[in-house]
């Protein structure tokens, strides 16, 4: 192994190490373009052909990304956007970037990391480092990778294994990828230490820690912990609104506390990739071995239940109006799962429309970087959004704050408005805050 390691490890110190990175999403294609700008040769593969033609031709699908500079790295035979699988044997490093998503029963889909760990297998070459970023239950990466790169004939000595989660926060101009901490760790020293070394090319801080199943679960914790948090805050503002008592200068009065008190704010839901599905894995993987996560499952439930609230609570307003639900229109500000990103990913606005659509309630929606919606059951366009519009609804729903909107005027000509992001900081008469 000692041969193989100082070999691989020269070629990380001078750049030489082709990479190649599987799933060019939010958080492949980033990272590929971390390494491009520091001088590595790095290979895209991905499944998805539309994805590949986007990628050589520059246009854009990712916000974090400089579709322009991708592309002159291609000109520069510098980055080779794929769907051959066959370059797997050219890469030194391989960089598993997959999705993980959840089945309709709450049980984790693993068969993307499985798919592309049975690639790989079949190009596998000794002294390759394998690296899977794809968030996953702990002892993904030694119970289901390792075991599957094993079939290609080579052993845990002879190619190295490292899970680093990722820790992409898609849209965030303050935490880039580079100023974000990286956790590696390896089935071995070795495997651990090449990690650290490779990403230290393109992140300032990298920490390693024991094993796979640590990084795996640490992983898990910090995205646990925002969830537990959202949803105690979203059950505060179930509580509040109760007791008739403002959450929001509620959560800014125990700000003021310097320590023991980390602000989170409700909203009308959870969405990403991350914080919905993270723990439920974990949860998963806790009843496999005989352990209930009540804590993250309460926190779950109560979180999902917040487009219902959003729906409940805008239908009671429209009975203290005296508005008929039949004739009632309503419209959605925003239907991303955060604001200035595109990315529908278990956005709670899809829930909220799906519920007044149930209820026979004409919804329309706008939101500037969306132009359409065809996902699930729903299959509709944006309006052609104008401010001589907006008194033509009877309540308009802000889901998602995008920041080049012009909330102000739509305030002044609103008939009624349902704040669930706290756009509107001063009281209105016509602005309901969640």
């Amino acid at each position: 192994m000692k041969g193989i390691f100082n070999s691989l490890k020269e070629k990380i110190e001078k750049k030489e190490a082709k990479i190649c990175i599987i799933g060019l999403g939010y958080v492949g294609l980033p990272l590929a373009s971390a390494f491009l700008k520091k001088g590595f040769f790095v290979y895209g593969l991905d499944t998805n052909v539309s994805r590949i033609r986007r990628i050589r031709k520059g246009i854009s699908y990712i916000v974090d990304v400089d579709f322009n500079l991708l592309l002159s790295f291609i000109k520069k035979n510098k980055f080779f956007p794929t769907t051959k699988k066959e370059i797997l044997s050219s890469a030194d490093i391989i960089i598993i970037c997959v999705p993980t998503p959840l089945k309709k029963v709450k049980i984790p889909d693993i068969s993307y990391i499985i798919q592309a760990a049975s690639t790989i297998k079949e190009h596998l070459k000794k002294g390759q480092l394998i690296i899977l970023e794809s968030t996953s239950y702990p002892t993904t990466t030694k119970d289901v990778v390792l075991p599957i790169l094993k079939k290609s004939g080579l052993n845990e000595e002879e190619f190295f294994l490292c899970f680093s989660p990722e820790r992409v926060n898609p849209g965030d101009k303050k935490f880039k990828l580079e100023d974000i901490p990286k956790l590696v760790g390896g089935i071995n020293k070795e495997s651990t230490d090449l990690a650290k070394l490779l990403y230290s090319q393109i992140i300032k801080k990298v920490y390693p820690v024991s094993t796979p199943e640590i990084a795996e679960t640490a992983k898990l914790l910090e995205n646990t912990f925002r969830l537990v948090n959202i949803a105690l805050v979203n059950e505060f503002a179930l509580l509040c609104n109760k007791l008739g008592v403002d959450i929001w200068e509620v959560i800014k009065a125990a700000k003021t506390k310097p320590f023991g008190f980390m602000a989170f704010w409700p909203g009308p839901g959870i969405g990403g990739e991350c914080i919905p599905q993270d723990p439920l894995y974990l949860s998963w993987k806790a009843k496999k071995i005989g352990f209930k996560t009540k804590m993250i499952d309460l926190a779950s439930f109560i979180n999902h239940y917040m487009p219902k609230h959003v729906v409940n609570r805008v239908l009671k307003l429209l009975g203290e109006r005296k508005i008929t639900l039949k004739k009632a229109k309503i419209l959605i500000l925003g239907v991303t799962y955060k604001e200035d990103v595109k990315d529908l990913r278990e956005s709670p606005a899809l829930e909220i429309i799906e519920e007044f659509k149930k209820r026979k309630i004409k919804v329309d929606y706008f939101d500037p970087l969306i132009p359409y919606l065809k996902i699930g059951s729903l299959n509709m366009r944006r309006i052609k959004f104008s401010l001589s519009k907006i008194s033509e609804y009877d309540c308009i729903i802000i889901v998602t704050a995008h920041t080049n909107i012009d909330y102000e005027e739509i305030q002044k000509k609103a008939k009624l408005i349902f704040d669930t992001r706290n756009v509107y900081d001063k009281k209105f008469e016509n602005v309901v805050r969640l």
